[in-house]
């Protein structure tokens, strides 16, 4: 299972005022691995990330996630590709105030249409696996930066995605953590056998990546590869 993007071209705005991000971009991803997305603010990090994970549709090109195009799906296959198969870490967490880490797991489980009380044994399990055994009935407010990015990274992995997109994980975490924060992520990974993209402006993230796809320059090859009149 990997992550392709080929001839992917994505535009923003008016026919007389069009902003091309992406023009031909070809691009792949490989289950097991960690791979960091590197490069200034608007250099399409987080736009990849909203095309990879079937948010945006982009003007041209295919998003191949396991063979199957998710450019081409219909909007309600797109949500169902992504309530199933797409696992999501955004920089603040999004966590849900007031609900416990381990309710934090089951409140994805229940969104997806199954019964939480018959998977907390497993909520838990997974909390326990990122080093959280300890604060399973933490609420947000009496969790560190680091620990609620650990409730987040455990609840987008909670149901087994093939795809998991992280959004400048470390952004909120105290830089002493950074670090540990940036190899749990890694471990998962290669553990879970799972396709992970994150995009960072954290060396420390980049350091414990397996791979790092400069933005700058991966746009900047799409662009040169382009057709001319494009």
């Amino acid at each position: 299972m990997s992550l392709e993007l080929t001839g992917v071209t994505v535009t923003f705005g008016r026919t007389d005022a069009r902003t091309t991000v992406f023009d031909g971009l070809d691009v792949t991803f490989e289950p097991g691995r960690m791979t960091a997305l590197a490069g200034p603010s608007g250099s399409g990090k987080s736009t990849l990330l909203a095309v990879a994970g079937a948010l945006l549709r982009p003007a041209s090109g295919q998003v191949l996630l396991d063979g199957e195009d998710l450019a081409a799906l219909t909007d309600a296959r797109r949500a169902r590709a992504r309530r199933e198969r797409i696992g999501y870490m955004f920089q603040s967490g999004n966590l849900l105030s007031g609900l416990t880490a381990t309710d934090q797991l089951l409140a994805a489980v229940y969104i997806s249409g199954a019964r939480p009380r018959a998977h907390r044994s497993r909520a838990e399990e997974a909390l326990t696996r990122v080093g959280l055994g300890h604060r399973l009935r933490h609420r947000p407010e009496q969790l560190s930066g680091g620990e609620r990015q650990r409730v987040a990274l455990a609840r987008a992995l909670f149901l087994e995605p093939k795809l998991l997109l992280i959004d400048e994980p470390t952004a909120a975490v105290d830089r002493s953590q950074a670090g540990d924060l940036a190899t749990l992520l890694a471990e998962r990974a290669h553990q879970d056998n799972c396709v992970m993209v994150v995009a960072t402006h954290d060396p420390a993230v980049a350091e414990a990546a397996d791979r790092v796809v400069d933005m700058t320059a991966l746009t900047a090859g799409a662009a040169s590869a382009a057709p001319a009149g494009r």
